[in-house]
């Protein structure tokens, strides 16, 4: 399949049926701390990058294909920001129509001061937008937006949504250590959640390769003043357990791509997930894609993960960490 994958098992929904309705990577944030690797160029272009129809009728093969308790959620996640697919709020309701299970959005949630985007998601269950700053200066250096994606523009959208949505919103912190983790930070990042009043917040720590790589999770300390200063709906949601389903393809080069053009993994991982290939199969496909540009090796935190060739990674000497900016 080229746009639904998995399910795969999702920090905070279970095991979830993944819907991809953009390119690698496209995106109108170029975020310090995504999996995916650095945004080139940003893109903040609604249109129809894939057609809709195509793209509804392998949900429907997928949902058909799994027995009850396969899936628990239905989730648009994409390879970048899946709200500049302008098809959004249609296949969320034909979604909807096609099964009982509950649909979520993950989105950087820079588009909701459109009412058109706050439309397009207002049947999903549950949305889950990114907050990871409180001040205008630390957007730029964590989220580094595209220009007209400004910080007052994320802010002001999700507090619209929130007055019109009667779902679920989760909003999610990627804490980064001496980013976003310090006291100040933290505070700035409380003053604007309560302006947007969510149901809940997420913690979570960037454990999946980061595009520079000077990025590093914040540690024990700053989980627990992220909690004290955030408050009682913060929670620290840890890494996903679970299987990924890629019964899906017949060939191990396939399910390969599939899932680090998505996951990025280090070759135990993959060697798990592709169990039903031996684990030399899987090395020597994985040395093929890297041979023939299809994949490629980087290292984070010590770790070699494997990853989508058309992904950006900086090497060490390019990478480094942006001044501390001024509040403002």
């Amino acid at each position: 399949m080229k746009y639904v994958f998995g399910p795969v098992p999702s920090r905070r929904l279970g095991q979830s049926l993944g819907i991809d309705t953009i390119p690698l990577k496209t995106c109108n944030w170029n975020c310090v701390y995504c999996q995916l690797g650095r945004t080139m160029p940003l893109t903040n272009q609604r249109r129809e990058y894939f057609p809709n129809a195509e793209i509804l009728a392998e949900v429907q093969t997928a949902l058909h294909s799994h027995q009850p308790g396969d899936i628990d959620w239905v989730t648009f996640v994409g390879s970048g920001e899946p709200t500049l697919h302008s098809g959004i709020g249609w296949l969320i309701r034909e979604v909807k129509r096609l099964t009982v299970l509950p649909v979520a959005v993950i989105t950087n949630g820079s588009l909701l001061y459109l009412p058109e985007v706050r439309r397009d998601l207002a049947a999903a269950d549950v949305v889950m937008p990114s907050v990871d700053a409180g001040t205008p200066a630390l957007y730029r250096q964590i989220n580094r937006p595209h220009p007209q994606a400004t910080f007052a523009r994320l802010i002001d959208g999700l507090a619209a949504f929130r007055q019109e949505y009667s779902g679920k919103l989760w909003v999610e912190v990627m804490l980064v250590r001496d980013l976003n983790d310090t006291a100040a930070a933290l505070q700035d990042i409380a003053a604007v959640l309560r302006r947007i009043r969510p149901d809940q917040v997420h913690l979570n720590l960037p454990t999946r390769p980061p595009a520079e790589t000077w990025v590093q999770p914040s540690g024990e300390e700053g989980l627990l003043r992220a909690r004290a200063i955030l408050g009682d709906l913060a929670a620290v949601v840890h890494p996903a357990e679970g299987t990924f389903d890629l019964s899906g393809f017949d060939t191990v080069a396939a399910a390969i791509i599939s899932i680090i053009t998505r996951h990025p993994m280090s070759q135990a991982e993959l060697e798990r997930a592709l169990s039903r290939w031996t684990p030399g199969q899987v090395r020597e496909r994985l040395a093929e894609l890297a041979a023939s540009g299809q994949a490629q090796l980087i290292e984070r935190y010590g770790i070699p993960f494997w990853t989508a060739a058309p992904a950006h990674y900086p090497d060490t000497a390019h990478s480094r960490k942006p001044p501390v900016s001024q509040p403002g």
